[in-house]
């Protein structure tokens, strides 16, 4: 046997046994080409059509405002929007979001509930079919290996490609969409001009999947720019409960309990003022003028650094992420970091979480990233359809036809 017949034969199996798994895994890719565009867009009934440009609320009104809202769910970051228009997004725990005035601070609704449903169900059905508990590790290494087997067939797929002649009359129907073609020429005709024009796509978006979907090869991430895989953490014991934190405690300060010398004693930690915070929000959104969000964390205790995360990005480019850190006591800057600053590991192993949905390239990569799921969407049809033809069709067809 040869080794372009060993290649094909090897394509074909790996390709009927992950197929119906990688077609599950493209399809929900294409509908979450857009998630966070679509996400923002849902929520536009909450913005606002500002009487006076520039005008902010303190970012300590907008705490006070939303954790009165539900003081059950105290506030843990408060998100600020460059665009007058877009309201201040305070995230409370539990995962629910509360849209503020950015003027006036007044509450204008929490997080619509139905494109995020469909978006959710599309990322667990995308990642584990929408398996839970303990179903879900058996899911995730299901897609796991459909994602290897998915590179290892654009790979080969490229390689069986390769016509015999590089002729015009032997490239055009490998290249070319002939909307003519029917049957077994338009199986063919498509599998090999999608696989071919969607080949270097194909292979980031299944290649950064398998580094995602197993720590061995993100470590191998690591390894190929020469930079050391980070220390895996071994399990760790479950943290002891804290008391919850909302504006109103954090100003007057709770009164947990402590032991010391075997005797319970009331110790009254500082609070953080959340009054604070207002001194910090113009000198971040001077530090980077083409800042698009500002997500300011709820420091818990006072003392602590006053971090504000700049990003002048859609969220998914982390080379345009910035974090500064200010000492609450002086307002002086302590730390500015940017993705330069973190190792060539890390930033490589970023580089490929987020070249995977595309999003590391802007809007345009999200674009590309979803014609490459939609292709792989093609190609497994036409893929499977090949198969059928050649592994069913044609035994019965030849056992038709031999004398009795």
């Amino acid at each position: 046997m040869s080794l372009r017949k060993a290649v094909f034969w090897l394509h074909l199996v790996c390709g009927v046994a992950a197929g119906t798994v990688i077609l599950m895994m493209s399809v929900t890719g294409v509908m979450l080409t857009y998630q966070k565009q679509m996400t923002e867009w849902s929520d536009r009934e909450y913005w606002v059509d500002p009487a006076i440009e520039g005008v902010r609320a303190p970012l300590s009104t907008v705490i006070a405002t939303a954790e009165r809202y539900d003081p059950d769910a105290p506030v843990s970051s408060v998100v600020l929007y460059a665009d007058s228009k877009a309201p201040v997004a305070a995230t409370l725990e539990g995962g629910r979001t509360l849209y503020l005035d950015p003027a006036t601070a007044e509450v204008r609704g929490e997080n619509t509930k139905g494109m995020r449903a469909f978006l959710s169900w599309n990322v667990r059905m995308h990642r584990w079919f929408g398996a839970s508990g303990e179903r879900r590790t058996a899911a995730r290494a299901i897609t796991g290996w459909s994602n290897l087997v998915f590179f290892f067939l654009v790979l080969s797929g490229l390689y069986l490609w390769m016509p015999a002649r590089w002729t015009r009359q032997h490239l055009r129907p490998v290249t070319v969409l002939n909307p003519r073609a029917r049957g077994k020429a338009r199986d063919f005709n498509w599998h090999h001009v999608f696989g071919f024009w969607m080949a270097i796509p194909l292979a980031l978006v299944a290649g950064s999947a398998t580094v995602i979907s197993f720590p061995w090869a993100s470590d191998l991430a690591y390894r190929v720019v020469g930079d050391t895989p980070p220390v895996r953490a071994a399990a760790r014991r479950s943290p002891v409960p804290a008391p919850p934190t909302s504006a109103s405690n954090r100003v007057l300060g709770l009164v947990p309990e402590s032991v010391r010398g075997g005797e319970v004693a009331s110790v009254a930690p500082t609070p953080f003022e959340v009054s604070v915070l207002d001194h910090f929000v113009e000198p971040a959104m001077s530090r980077l003028p083409e800042w698009r969000t500002i997500t300011v964390p709820i420091p818990d205790a006072a003392g602590d650094d006053i971090e504000m995360r700049i990003n002048a990005g859609w969220g998914g480019e982390p080379q345009k992420r910035y974090t500064v850190r200010y000492d609450a006591a002086t307002g002086e800057e302590v730390a500015w970091q940017t993705f330069q600053d973190q190792s060539r590991g890390r930033r490589f192993r970023t580089f490929l979480r987020f070249a995977h949905t595309g999003e590391f390239f802007g809007i345009w990569g999200q674009t590309v990233a979803g014609f490459a799921s939609l292709a792989a969407v093609l190609l497994v049809w036409s893929g499977l359809a090949l198969a059928w033809r050649r592994l069913v069709l044609q035994p019965l067809r030849r056992r038709a036809t031999q004398p009795a």
